[in-house]
C-alpha cells in the first residue's frame, strides 16, 4: 500500500507574511480602508468637493444638513456662519490634517532616531545628557508644552508642526535607544565589529534595520496624536489661522453656534474622531504584524 504524503502549506514570507498577520486583525483592516478613503478624498479634493472651501453664500448662512428641516441638496452637510459649505471644508481639511501628521512624524522620526541611535550606541556621558534632556521634555504635559513653544515661536501652522514634533521627539529617542541597547550586544553585531565594520556602518547598516519594527508602530500612533494636537492648537487659536479649512480651526470658528447650529461642530469633530480612530486601529494591526511576540499562531 503506497503511502500518501501530506503537503503542508509553506509559511508566508515578506509582504505576504505581513499581510497575513495584519489582515487577521479586522479592526486594522477596517481602519486601513477608512484611512485610504480619507487619503483619496484629500488627494482628489478639487475634484470631489462640491464647492470651494472659501466660497461664501450670504443667502445660506448656517443652513442645516440636507436630512434636516430646511436643508438643501446643494449643501449636503449644511453651511457655517459665513455661508461656506461644510462638506467641502472637511474634504480640504483632510489635506491639512494628513499633511500635518506626515510632516510631524517625519521630523520626529528622523531626529529621534538619530539622537536615540547615538545615545544607545555610545552610552556614557553622551547617553546621560541626552536622556536627562528627554526626561525634562517628558515632565511637561504634551499639549501645554506645545502651547508654550507656539507662543514663543508665534501662532501659525508651520510653528505648530515644529512644536508638536519637538513634543513627540522623546518617545522616538527613548524607543530607539532601548532597541539599540538590546541589539548592540547580539552576536551578529559583535561579528560585524570583529570583521572590521566601522562605527557608522554598525549603527546605520547593521543595528538600525533591526530596530525599525517598533519605530513603525510608534510612528503610526504619533501620526494620530499629531492630528489631535494640531486640532487642539487650532481650536485654541495657536495653530492654523482662519480661513484655513483645518478641522480644529473649524471647531474654533463655530463654538459660539453650538446650541443653535449643532452641525457646524459635529461634523468637524466626527472627522477628527474617525481619522484618529482609523489610524489607531491601523497601529494595532501593525503591532500584530511586526512584533514577533504578538504574532498569533
Amino acid at each position: 500500500m503506497a503511502a500518501t504524503e501530506t503537503k503542508t502549506a509553506a509559511p508566508p514570507s515578506g509582504l505576504a507574511e505581513f499581510w497575513f498577520y495584519f489582515s487577521r486583525n479586522r479592526g486594522a483592516v477596517l481602519g486601513l480602508g477608512i484611512f485610504l478613503v480619507i487619503l483619496c478624498l484629500a488627494i482628489a479634493a478639487p475634484l470631489v468637493a462640491p464647492h470651494s472651501p472659501s466660497e461664501q453664500n450670504r443667502a445660506a448662512l448656517l443652513l442645516p444638513p440636507v436630512f434636516a428641516k430646511g436643508g438643501q441638496l446643494t449643501y449636503l452637510m449644511g453651511t457655517d456662519p459665513v455661508g461656506r459649505d461644510i462638506l467641502s471644508r472637511l474634504i480640504y481639511g483632510a489635506r491639512f490634517s494628513l499633511f500635518i501628521g506626515l510632516v510631524v512624524v517625519s521630523l520626529s522620526v528622523i531626529s529621534g532616531v538619530l539622537v536615540g541611535l547615538v545615545a544607545g550606541y555610545f552610552r556614557g556621558r553622551v547617553d546621560t545628557v541626552i536622556m536627562r534632556l528627554m526626561d525634562i521634555v517628558l515632565a511637561f504635559p504634551s499639549l501645554l508644552l506645545a502651547l508654550v513653544l507656539v507662543a514663543v515661536l508665534g501662532p501659525g501652522l508651520v510653528n505648530a508642526m515644529i512644536a508638536i514634533s519637538l513634543v513627540n521627539l522623546p518617545h522616538f529617542v527613548r524607543l530607539t535607544r532601548a532597541s539599540v541597547m538590546t541589539e548592540r550586544t547580539k552576536d551578529y553585531v559583535i561579528g560585524s565589529q570583529v570583521a572590521g565594520a566601522g562605527t557608522l556602518r554598525l549603527m546605520f547598516m547593521t543595528i538600525l534595520p533591526n530596530c525599525l519594527a517598533p519605530l513603525i508602530v510608534q510612528a503610526t500612533l504619533a501620526f494620530s496624536a499629531a492630528i489631535l494636537d494640531a486640532a487642539a492648537l487650532g481650536f485654541l487659536g495657536m495653530g492654523a489661522q482662519p480661513p484655513t479649512p483645518e478641522w480644529g480651526t473649524m471647531l474654533a470658528e463655530a463654538r459660539e453656534f453650538i446650541q443653535r447650529a449643532w452641525w457646524v461642530v459635529t461634523f468637524p469633530g466626527l472627522a477628527i474622531l474617525i481619522t484618529v480612530l482609523a489610524i489607531n486601529l491601523m497601529g494595532d494591526g501593525l503591532r500584530d504584524a511586526l512584533d514577533p511576540k504578538l504574532k498569533r499562531s
